[in-house]
This record gives structure tokens, sequence and C-alpha cells, in this order.
């Protein structure tokens, strides 16, 4: 390919890129705020700036002509303007701006349907690492113990190094049943995590509506998992069906929410916040900001908590800012996950994409919680045994030895009433005799070891404290908070 050609290219891609972003930009003003136009910084002419972008691109092709025509080994040109493209992406030091091509791009399209087979977490580029930024609720992600910030080095035995973010995700996706294993560094271990996780349906279920009753009242509860395409209908619904049935207080819960659509969380916001307050704001790079303001008749004769926790992100922090700045609401729970950046899709032409960041969305009150978080009104944390890491019974866990396996073990173990004396990871004298009383106390074979039954038993045990209610202190804080609101 000759480089004017492959300059002709280039401006295209260009072109493509802007008009998408000027389309993308322009719907903010279809909300009924003008936007100022805006110069480059030294108020150059168009022609002139037009011109250094020319020479800039020209300079572009001609390198990737050299490479392609002198280097000691072939390179396709499809290669070296697709490491052109990522090369750029990687210098913005944004996680989540990402180029696909277009095999990736049309695969990660069939996964927005109503259902997806997979393991339920969202993912970003972090430091070049592909890192949890949230597991899906109640998904095999989150049975299997991963956490917000792991960092996934190895799948199923592969360093992820070198690997792009949605090649990551196609190889951690796969059929229903079938087990991918990820090997995962996670602050605080003291060696990297094993953790096989059995792939599932990961159904879009996105909203779900019930109702708690304590002391003659009853509390509604709106727990929304993702913010896609039609979650703001739902939660309309469900609001409806709760208000007609005469709470007396309403939860939202977004922990384990990874995010999703803007003006999804936007609608909900007008269902909710009081009218005339901003749900959130959006800032382009030249510092101007759109407010989205609530519409809502009047004030809800109820009170309102929300809940979150670290795995909040995106659009869960948005609606959880709100409540607490402009809506003068209770959250309940831990400071969330910290993206305060909106995305778009980009269209490149030839069926590759780039998801952009090009916002920033600040809370309420203006404020910027990129890299931060949204601190809860109310912070509490679950009992330790909810963070432990799955215990995988892969070896024998017995006296002397030290790991990340039996820290959890000893973690599980105490929450379970069986006193271990430690939580470091060291198999000591009373880690064994609090095994030996958990053995004897499920008629399991009495030998102070781990082995794979009583990891497996332990394991399960765990599983089924965490879903008791009751012992979700973070669930029972936000009624008690609705009781001593709605008296």
């Amino acid at each position: 390919m000759n480089s004017k050609k492959l300059l002709l290219i280039l401006v295209a891609v260009v072109a493509i890129g802007l008009g998408s972003i000027f389309i993308f930009t322009g719907s903010f003003a279809l909300e009924g705020n003008e936007r100022a136009s805006t110069t480059d910084s030294d108020n150059q002419p168009a022609e002139e700036v037009q011109l250094e972008d020319i020479e800039s691109l020209e300079k572009i092709a001609k390198t990737l002509a050299i490479i392609q025509e002198q280097y000691v080994e072939d390179v396709s040109e499809e290669e070296l303007i697709q490491g052109a493209i990522e090369g750029m992406l990687d210098t913005l030091d944004d996680p989540y701006s990402v180029y696909m091509d277009q095999e990736t791009a049309n695969q990660f399209v069939e996964s927005l349907g109503s259902s997806f087979e997979g393991i339920g977490a969202e993912v970003s580029m972090t430091d070049g690492t592909v890192t949890i930024v949230a597991p899906f609720r109640e998904s095999p992600a989150e049975q299997a113990g991963l956490q917000p910030n792991d960092k996934i080095i190895e799948i199923d035995g592969e360093s992820t190094d070198g690997l792009s973010l949605y090649e990551a995700v196609l190889k951690i996706r796969g059929e229903k049943g079938t087990t991918v294993t990820l090997t995962v560094d996670r602050a605080g271990a003291s060696e990297f995590l094993t953790i096989p996780v059995v792939r599932d349906d990961i159904p879009i279920e996105t909203v779900r509506v019930s109702t708690i009753e304590r002391d003659g009242k009853t509390i509604g509860m709106l727990d929304i998992t993702s913010f896609s395409v039609d979650t703001a209908e739902r939660f309309e619904e469900g609001l409806v069906e709760l208000e007609a049935q005469g709470i007396d207080g309403l939860l939202i819960d977004v922990r384990g929410n990874p995010g999703g659509y803007l003006d999804s969380v936007e609608k909900i916001g007008k269902l909710i916040i009081p009218g005339g307050e901003p749900i959130v704001q959006i800032q382009d790079r030249a510092g101007e900001r759109v407010r989205y303001v609530s519409s809502l008749d009047e004030r809800k004769p109820y009170p309102i908590v929300g809940l979150t926790d670290r795995s909040s992100a995106s659009a869960s922090e948005i609606l959880s800012a709100a409540l607490i700045e402009a809506g003068e609401y209770d959250v309940v729970g831990e400071t969330t996950f910290g993206k305060g950046t909106v995305q778009q899709t980009i269209q490149l032409g030839d069926g590759s994409e780039l998801k952009l960041s090009l916002f920033k969305w600040l809370t309420s009150a203006g404020n910027d919680i990129n890299g931060e978080g949204v601190e809860p009104t109310v912070e509490v944390k679950q009992p330790d045994y909810f963070y432990s890491a799955p215990l995988t019974g892969d070896e024998t866990l017995t006296l002397d030895m030290m790991n990340e396996q039996i820290r959890s073990a000893q973690t599980m173990l105490k929450g379970l009433g069986h006193e271990p004396g430690r939580t470091d990871g060291y198999y000591d004298e009373q880690t064994e005799q609090a095994v030996r009383a958990f053995q004897k106390a499920q008629g399991l074979s009495e030998t102070g070891d781990i082995d794979e039954e009583t990891a497996g038993t332990l394991q399960q045990l765990i599983v089924d404290e965490v879903r008791d209610e009751s012992n979700d202190k973070q669930l029972q804080t936000a009624i008690e908070l609705i009781m001593k609101q709605a008296n």
C-alpha cells in the first residue's frame, strides 16, 4: 500500500470518528441545553489546523509505509493500522477507552441480548492489566469469590499480558457448564489466587421487586442489577406496584451493580429525586457542563434509603450521589468503585469500533468521583467472611502450612463460630482444633486437616450464611433507618 492511499484511509477514520462524536454531543442539545461552540486553544484558523492534521497524518503514513516495505519481517497493513490505533488509545491511559476489531465487535454485540453465557462480571483494562470492576449479583463470578479490583494475570494458565480487553473477555466467556480458571492478583494477598469459575447463563434481569414486613410496616425494595436499555421502565413498573401496596418506605439496592446507560439512570432519577434538583452533570473536555434536572411533581411521601458497596460503579454511583446530594436521603454501605467517565461506541466504518471516553459525569452537586467513589452517609461493612476468597479443595491444608487458602478457611471458621485464633494464613494448633470442632459438628472425619470434603462443606455453609438476609448488616441497617424515619 502506498503512503498516499494509507493517508486517505487514516483521514477517513478520523472523519468517521469525529462525525460520530458530533452526533453524540448534539444529543445533549436536544435535552434543552445549548452548548457554546469552541475553537482550539491557540485560536488558529480552521485552515491551519487542518494543514497540521494532514502533516501529522502524512508522518504516520510514512512510518507505516517504511515499516511495511523495509522491516526485516513481513507485517500486514491491517496489523499496522490496528497497532497504531491501539497505541493512540494506550497513550490516553484510560482503562475504559478501547478498540475492537470487526470480529471482536461482532462477538461482543452478541452478548448484549436478553442473556449470555459467561461468568457475569464487568472488567476494565487498568495499568495494562485486565481488572474486575464488579461481579454481577448472584453470578458465577460472585459465587466463585471474585472481587472488585482483582487483577486477572492468567486465563486457563495463559498469561493475559499483551491481550486487549475484549480479547480477554472473549477468552473468559464460554459455553454454559464449562469452567474457566482465573489466576488473580488481589491487593493484600501474599500470593496469586487460582479461582475456577463455572460458566452459566447470565440473564439480563435488571430490576427485582420485593417487600419486607417489619413491625406492622411494609418496606418496598427495588434491587437494580444493572442499568440496561429497559431498566428505567422495569423500575417504574416496580415502583408503581409497590406504591399500590401502600409502602411505608423504599430501599434501592445497587450493590454489585456495575453501571450501564446514562439515560437509564437519568429516567430513574426523575422518578425519585425531588423536582428541580439535578440528577447528574455531564462535563465535556472544554469544561462546559450540562445538568440533567428532575421534573418530579412532588417529593415522595415515604423515606428512601440506598444501598451501595465497593462493586457499585458508574450509573450506580450517579444514582447514589443523587440520593444523597439532591434527595437528602441516606445511603448505607461502602464507598463505591469510582468510575466517573462516560463512554460512547464509535463506528470506524469497517465493522471495527472505538469505545471512547467523551465526557466526565459529575454528581448532583458537581463533585468528580472518578477514582474516589461515593461515600455512603452510613458506612457499614459486612462480616469478614463475606469477602473471603473461595476454598478450592485443590490441596489438603494441614499443620504448619501457610497460604491464602488457609487465611480464607480461618475467616470462614471464625464466621461460623469455630475460633481459629488467627486469620493470617498460618495453620497452627488452634486452627487445627477449630477444624476438628467443625468436622465433628458436621459429622466429618475428625482429622484436623482441611481436605477436599471439609473445604467443600465449609464453603457451602459460608455461602448459605452470606445468602441469609439476617446476616446482611448493610440491609439490616438500612431497614432500621427506614423504620426510624417512617415513624
